[in-house]
């Protein structure tokens, strides 16, 4: 028995002991984050062991917010033994700092949002709701310009 082809799995194989799905798998075989698989003389494919640990990689660093696209680069620079981990870290640094970005923003907008939270009564007529004024634009007057100006973001 050929012994490659029994240490060999197939894409269920391959999703149960990644935990990726097969139609993911099949994604990233067409996006080129996975290499094309051997076929079976049955049609099937037929990875190779080392595909579970290249799948498990592309989950966490979705799992981090890396793009497809960076996660193609990750890949690269994993195979360039001279300035591959020096890549690698530039790359997380940026993900990082990009990451810090989007929790400022959306610290400011929760700010924004609890100030309006705040002057809204609860009742009344719509036309007095500070909430509305400032989602609406017409009265900058109605909250602070820190706050209607993050909500209009």
């Amino acid at each position: 028995m050929n012994t490659s082809l029994s240490r060999s799995m197939t894409i269920g194989a391959l999703a149960r002991s990644s935990g990726v799905g097969i139609d993911a798998i099949r994604f990233y075989e067409r996006q080129g984050l996975l290499p094309k698989p051997a076929r079976r003389a049955s049609g099937y494919r037929d990875y190779p062991p080392a595909t579970v640990q290249r799948l498990r990689f592309i989950r966490q660093a979705k799992a981090l917010g890396f793009s497809l696209a960076e996660i193609g680069d990750l890949l690269t620079l994993s195979a360039d033994h001279e300035r591959g981990v020096e890549g690698i870290r530039r790359r997380a640094e940026d993900r990082l700092a990009a990451l810090e970005q989007r929790i400022a923003e959306l610290e400011r907008v929760r700010d924004g949002l609890r100030t309006l939270v705040e002057a809204c009564p609860g009742h009344g007529e719509p036309d007095d709701c500070p909430i509305l004024h400032a989602l609406g634009g017409d009265r900058d007057d109605a909250l602070p310009a820190v706050a209607a100006a993050e909500v209009r973001r």
